[in-house]
């Protein structure tokens, strides 16, 4: 396999599928390095199965190890990040923002929402639920549209503006308590550095 990514957490490796690989931290004691690995390796591969459960577009879970390795399969195609300002990223938008409505309402928090992180093939493909958690808190899943609004603003900003709010219209339409969900966003945003700003209108 060819290794591909490394992040704070574990290294990636390519082959025929994906290898996520989680490494040692030095700095911590042993025993709770790997008793943290063994927990967040359990707890992407129990999201990844529930996501299949439910045919929700990502990638599957093709194997595990009881410590820090997880296989998933291989999806092929550009990010939405190399290609949302050449195509219809109001459709995009509203897509996305169906779609993370899905995750929410099943109570999986996806905790790195970037255009990144999301892979067109025949649909929108999620994949990268390393920080992923299960949780039903309106602050939880309000933060985590925060997390993808400050990566469009970052990565895309001639459309973000127009692109976020296609998003979060369709999420408000499609999540179970919607309504309330952004009313806390703008209450997450306000203690941030938009704070003073002009409210965007969902």
């Amino acid at each position: 396999m060819k290794k591909i990514a490394q992040g704070a957490e574990a290294v990636i490796y390519q082959g025929k599928g994906i290898l996520k690989e989680r490494f040692r931290k030095a700095y911590r004691i042993q025993p709770i390095d790997e008793k943290l690995r063994r927990q967040r390796t359990r707890r992407e591969a129990r999201i990844l199965e529930k996501l299949e459960a439910l045919e929700f577009p990502a990638p599957r879970l093709t194997s595990q190890d009881e410590k820090e390795k997880i296989e998933m399969e291989l999806i092929k195609g550009p990010t939405i990040r190399d290609v949302l300002e050449k195509s219809d990223y109001r459709k995009l938008g509203r897509e996305i923002g169906i779609k993370i409505a899905v995750l929410h309402n099943n109570g999986i928090i996806h905790g790195d929402l970037t255009t990144s992180n999301m892979i067109l093939k025949d649909e929108i493909y999620f994949i990268d639920f390393g920080l992923s958690f299960i949780s039903e808190k309106i602050e939880d899943k309000a933060v985590d549209l925060h997390l993808l609004r400050q990566a469009l603003e970052s990565k895309h900003y001639t459309i973000w503006k127009e692109c976020f709010e296609n998003t979060m219209d369709a999420y408000r339409q499609e999540a179970v308590k919607g309504k309330e969900i952004l009313d806390r966003l703008d209450k997450v945003e306000g203690r941030g550095r938009y704070k003073g700003k002009r409210k965007l209108q969902y």
